[in-house]
C-alpha cells in the first residue's frame, strides 16, 4: 500500500506520498494555495501601511463578547496535524474550543482553551510533550493528528464579556485516510466544589472502540488533609 503521508516521523521521512499540506490562519481562512499573506485589509493594516501586499496585516481574528468565529472548516479526506494559538491570559476559561468531524451536529471537541491545552489556571504552565507543548510566551500548540474523511470544522466561543484577539494557525494533510483510523475526542469536566470524600468520576459514558490517550488534571486543594 501507498504511504498516504500521515504518521510522518524520522523513521519513514524518506518515503514520498501524494498527501499535500495547508495551513489555515488569520492570514488565510481557507488555507488556499499561495494565498498566505495575500490580504490588502486587517486588523493590523496600519503597523503594515508602508510595507505593500505580502506581509501580515491580518495576525488574528477578533473574537466579540458571545460571539463564536470559525477558525477554519476543511473539506477532507486529510488530517489536522498541528494547532497553534494563542491569546491574553485571564480569557482561557471562558474561550471555549469546538471541533466537529464529518458534519457531527455535536462537537467530539468542547472545551476551554487553557484546559485543552493543559493550563487549567488562567497562567503560564510550561509543557513539554509529544503531544501539547505550552512554550513562555503562552505558544499553545497540540500535536495530535486528527483524521476525518469529510470535513473539519474547528470554531471558538467568547463566553467573557471582553474582546479578544485570537491568534492561531491549523496545520493539516488532505489525503486518503485509512477506514480503521479513529476520531480525536476531548472532553472538559470541572465539579466546584467537590464534596468532601466524595469518588470523582474522570470518564464515562464512552462507547466504541478506540484508545484512551490521556487526561489532565487541575486540582485545587481547599482543605488541609491529604488530597492525593
Amino acid at each position: 500500500m501507498a504511504f498516504n503521508g500521515l504518521g510522518l516521523h524520522l523513521g519513514n521521512l524518506s518515503l514520498i506520498s501524494s498527501a499535500e499540506t495547508r495551513s489555515i490562519s488569520p492570514e488565510n481562512f481557507t488555507g488556499a494555495k499561495g494565498e498566505g499573506g495575500r490580504s490588502m485589509d486587517g486588523p493590523a493594516a496600519n503597523a503594515a501601511r508602508g510595507l505593500g501586499q505580502g506581509w501580515k496585516v491580518s495576525p488574528y481574528v477578533l473574537v466579540e463578547p458571545g460571539a463564536t468565529v470559525t477558525l477554519a472548516d476543511i473539506e477532507g479526506p486529510g488530517a489536522i496535524q498541528q494547532i497553534w494559538m494563542t491569546m491574553a491570559r485571564g480569557r482561557w476559561r471562558h474561550t471555549i474550543l469546538r471541533i466537529y468531524w464529518d458534519n457531527q451536529e455535536q462537537p467530539s471537541v468542547e472545551s476551554p482553551v487553557g484546559d485543552f491545552f493543559a493550563c487549567g489556571w488562567e497562567s503560564f504552565a510550561q509543557v513539554s510533550s509529544l503531544a501539547v507543548c505550552v512554550n513562555p510566551g503562552r505558544a499553545f500548540n497540540c500535536y495530535w493528528e486528527m483524521p476525518f474523511r469529510k470535513r473539519a470544522r474547528l470554531t471558538l466561543e467568547n463566553l467573557s464579556d471582553e474582546q479578544i484577539s485570537v491568534y492561531y494557525q491549523v496545520n493539516y494533510t488532505l489525503t486518503k485516510v485509512p477506514g480503521d483510523a479513529a476520531y480525536f475526542h476531548a472532553q472538559f469536566r470541572r465539579t466546584n466544589p467537590l464534596p468532601y470524600k466524595e469518588v470523582y468520576r474522570i470518564l464515562d459514558g464512552v462507547k466504541g472502540r478506540g484508545h484512551y490517550v490521556g487526561t489532565y488534571m487541575a486540582w485545587g486543594v481547599n482543605n488541609a488533609g491529604w488530597w492525593g
